[in-house]
């Protein structure tokens, strides 16, 4: 029996890097999982988002594990098609006691134009808020449940350079601090606990791609504040799921309201 064999985990940005790895990882646990991602190209993202291939695979893995999953392509910023995903899993699996808020996008690129500041904005900040906004209800229903959502270093400390992208994420991932904090005071009274988890960086396709590399080396200040105190230079995405795992089993049943860092010593060195 796994810490979570019963539960019914909603994942964001499922379709591959840290939403893969989290759906893998509480499925192993025993969870049935929601899972949403665009699976398409957003204009001021430079680098290539996932794909319908790539849902179908974390699909794939995660039945591998002889788990059910309820996959759909879906955009966290539409409200309304997040509310007929999350239902149509709810249907499906029989309820929801985990939200995991992870979709973003990082929209840091040598050409930067001003539409990046709101589509992150958009996705990494007002999807963050209709993934709560959706889900919220079926967790009430359930008599609690756990709400982990996906901030950064960067919604910590002042990083993420000086272009419309850079600062929207910043201020996005800023951003989520705050809702967790609110959702976390209006949410205790059902037994729902909320967090935030900042990863540093994350060995995924948003962060290991030529156009964030390029990104980073052409500056020498942002890439040397890049690096972790710790002799790592990346993590594995399954070092974030495990902390997930903690916040959202009943080994942290009392923990709510935090900041937890998975960071290797990246802010402390700061």
């Amino acid at each position: 029996m796994g810490v979570l064999e019963g539960k019914v985990a909603f994942i964001t940005g499922a379709a591959r890097g840290q939403g893969r790895a989290h759906a893998i990882r509480l499925a192993q646990e025993g969870a049935d999982i929601i899972a949403v991602d665009i699976a398409a190209q957003i204009d001021s993202v430079a680098y290539p988002m996932a794909t319908p291939e790539d849902l179908a695979e974390t699909v794939r893995q995660v039945e591998e594990l002889d788990r059910r999953i309820h996959a759909v392509q879906a955009d966290v910023r539409d409200r309304a098609a997040l509310q007929a995903a999350f239902d149509g899993g709810v249907a499906s699996l029989g309820g929801c006691d985990i939200v995991l808020g992870n979709a973003g996008i990082a929209p840091l690129s040598m050409h930067p134009t001003e539409q990046e500041w709101f589509d992150v904005i958009d996705v990494n900040l007002t999807g963050v808020y209709h993934t709560v906004e959706v889900a919220k209800a079926a967790l009430i229903d359930r008599g609690g449940g756990a709400i982990v959502l996906t901030s950064s270093t960067a919604g910590l400390a002042g990083i993420g350079g000086a272009t419309p992208g850079g600062l929207g994420y910043t201020a996005a991932k800023h951003g989520v601090v705050g809702l967790m904090r609110s959702y976390a005071n209006q949410l205790a009274q059902h037994s729902i606990r909320v967090n935030t988890i900042h990863p540093t960086g994350v060995d995924t396709p948003m962060v290991v791609n030529d156009v964030m590399q390029e990104f980073l080396q052409s500056d020498p200040q942002l890439s040397n504040a890049m690096a972790n105190a710790l002799p790592v230079p990346m993590l594995d995405a399954v070092d974030i799921s495990n902390a997930v795992l903690f916040l959202v089993s009943d080994a942290g049943r009392y923990v709510t309201g935090v900041t937890l860092p998975v960071d290797a010593g990246f802010l402390n060195k700061r």
